[in-house]
């Protein structure tokens, strides 16, 4: 008679153990991006904005647009020093509008990385690592398709004109992100205690970022193995809700979260575990990606509120204009990003040296040779 009451106590104890268990290593998963992110910034926020401001090629400008993003690990980070210095007239905006369009192909650097945590399993790596580079695709069939017709025509500049004429009387508003405010603490302690035992910051930098990845990899592990257990039931429902069926939810899901926590390399690197274990398709986590990819904008268009100076304003309404056109055109045509992820994420999980090769090539290797060519 009393057997069934205890398994019930016995249960809940188990289940409160596992939430905390699960919260825990979550908040290891945004510590170790915050960290990683801050880390990269201790060698690369100089040279980023030095690069910013050294060429008139809108091709050359997408380029440094994605090495810059590569190096700050942020593309609203990099996106506001854009609008700071359209708004000090250090950048015009034929400058500005290529590096706000590569800004958006060197953010999905993160949700990349965080795929590497999978990469001890083959089927699973090549789960996760299409559903990182989904992500990578979309931006760059956005870009194949309205750079060179924004080089022809100025559609996305002159659309942004017309709405900073009917935007400039709002004053700007500040939003903190919730995330920065739990993890922003720790990161600054874990740098300051570094910085006293190491000098240079470049070697700093270095470290921090690897210890970035261990703490990623460990808390990505740990992640996954909750995920496959006891919060599989749970997490699919809320999975089945939000994401499956109805693609404006995904939308309007990751467009809210991100602007919530104000960094789509957190939203976006959250959907990569579900994806790499099989709870999320990409078809479901796409439109979430897009969403996503709008929040992002928020940012900078509120900094360019802030500052009041009209160029600044519509440098930012056109970041936010080229992500609403690029969802607008490629949600209905998703099969084109998602099939290229797909059959890119197979190759790679087959030949897993191709994933951390992918990464280097594509966000250093050959944007810091392009810039430094020409």
């Amino acid at each position: 008679m009393n057997m069934l009451p205890a398994q019930h106590q016995a249960k809940a104890p188990n289940k409160l153990l596992t939430a905390v268990a699960f919260l825990s290593v979550l908040y290891l998963f945004f510590l170790s991006i915050g960290l990683m992110g801050g880390s990269f910034k201790l060698f690369g926020a100089g040279a980023a904005q030095s690069l910013l401001q050294t060429t008139d090629n809108p091709i050359i400008g997408l380029i440094i647009g994605v090495l810059a993003t590569s190096l700050m690990q942020s593309s609203s980070t990099t996106t506001s020093l854009i609008v700071g210095l359209v708004a000090a007239g250090q950048l015009t905006m034929a400058q500005a509008i290529p590096m706000v369009m590569g800004a958006n192909v060197g953010t999905t650097i993160t949700n990349t990385i965080v795929s590497m945590g999978h990469i001890g399993q083959r089927e699973e790596f090549g789960r996760a690592f299409s559903g990182a580079v989904v992500h990578d695709f979309f931006n760059l069939c956005a870009v194949a398709l309205f750079l060179p017709l924004e080089m022809a025509f100025g559609i996305i500049e002159k659309s942004a004109n017309f709405l900073a004429h009917n935007l400039l009387g709002f004053e700007g508003a500040k939003f903190s992100s919730p995330i920065n405010a739990i993890t922003k603490p720790v990161v600054g302690a874990i740098q300051e205690a570094g910085g006293a035992v190491i000098e240079s910051k470049a070697v700093l930098g270095t470290v921090l970022v690897v210890a970035a990845l261990a703490m990623l990899i460990f808390a990505l592990t740990k992640m996954v193995k909750i995920m496959k257990g006891a919060l599989a039931p749970a997490l699919q429902g809320i999975v089945d809700r939000f994401l499956f069926g109805n693609p404006l939810k995904g939308v309007g899901l990751g467009l809210a979260l991100t602007v919530a926590v104000q960094s789509s390399s957190v939203t976006t690197s959250m959907v990569v575990p579900l994806i790499g274990t099989g709870m999320l398709t990409l078809e479901a986590a796409f439109p979430f990606m897009l969403g996503a990819n709008i929040g992002t904008t928020i940012t900078a268009l509120l900094a360019s509120l802030a500052a009041g100076v009209p160029e600044g304003v519509v440098i930012a309404l056109c970041h936010l204009l080229f992500n609403v056109a690029g969802a607008v055109v490629f949600l209905p045509l998703k099969s084109i990003p998602i099939t290229l992820a797909r059959k890119f994420g197979a190759m790679c999980g087959k030949r897993r040296w191709m994933g951390p090769v992918y990464v280097g090539v594509v966000f250093f290797a050959v944007p810091a040779c392009l810039v430094t060519l020409f």
